[in-house]
């Protein structure tokens, strides 16, 4: 039998649904809730269009939700991909456009800087923002907040069957 990360992932968290399964800083998930938290990304992410072999990048510092995209993506069977939150708008472009992007989690400081590199850039259609406290305008880029995309979506996990890829 061969597995991909998503289903080592899960059946993890049905075997030891209490235990903590991420720490960091005040944040603590079990593996139910990481579980349940990355299958309602995943779900909000399918919605905007993500699916099987897509790129979604990652413009997040270290936090519990990077490591809930990460899984959101793999249970998608999509490609998580990590942007650096150092670069300036004209390395954003490029990466974005040469990394295929079609979905992009952000950390909502960074919308400003989003909205401008994105031009140019087709198949990113999809914006989701982790909120820092920085108060940065989403309405330009239109961006959904994190949180909010997470509390419209299913916990279920319901996705189609997955390859080894």
């Amino acid at each position: 039998m061969i597995f991909n990360l998503a289903d080592i992932f899960e059946s993890l968290a049905d075997a030891i649904p209490e235990r903590e399964a991420l720490v960091c800083g005040a944040q603590r998930r079990t593996f139910a809730e990481l579980d349940a938290r990355a299958n309602r990304l995943a779900h909000a992410l399918a919605a905007r269009g993500v699916g099987p072999g897509q790129h979604v990048g990652l413009y997040l510092h270290n936090g519990a939700e990077y490591v809930e995209a990460m899984l959101a993506a793999f249970k998608l069977r999509a490609a998580p991909i990590n942007v650096n939150f150092r670069y300036v708008e004209d390395e954003l472009r490029y990466l974005f456009r040469d990394a295929d992007l079609v979905a992009l989690l952000h950390q909502r400081e960074y919308a400003p800087r989003v909205e401008v590199a994105r031009a140019g850039v087709p198949k990113l259609r999809a914006f989701l923002a982790v909120e820092d406290g920085s108060g940065a305008d989403l309405q330009a880029l239109g961006s959904t907040p994190y949180e909010d995309a997470l509390a419209a979506a299913s916990p279920e996990r319901g996705f189609a069957p997955r390859s080894p890829d």
